[in-house]
């Protein structure tokens, strides 16, 4: 069975080093960068810089996942608003 991990190799300040990550992070990352019209070697050398994990591709998977957070906590907390709404709306017609 093939591992779903990839190893892929990026240049940060000039050196060349390799993570290995899941396509799903991957993908995450790229969309992110992309998002933020920064280029992918520029975001991952930010991971590196601000990073608390002795390894480069944690700190990226930590990093997609609290973005997807971030996204998820704004569109649900929009969503809740709108079904507290919608149950206050009902409880008034009892």
């Amino acid at each position: 069975m093939k591992s779903p991990i990839v190893k892929r190799s990026i240049v940060l300040g000039g050196h060349k080093t390799s993570v290995s990550l899941e396509d799903a992070f991957w993908r995450g990352l790229k969309d992110i960068a992309y998002g933020q019209h920064v280029t992918l070697s520029n975001m991952v050398a930010e991971i590196d810089r601000s990073r608390q994990q002795s390894n480069l591709s944690s700190a990226i998977r930590l990093f997609v996942l609290d973005r997807l957070r971030a996204q998820t906590s704004n569109g649900s907390a929009a969503r809740d608003g709108v079904e507290a709404g919608h149950m206050m709306q009902q409880d008034s017609h009892v």
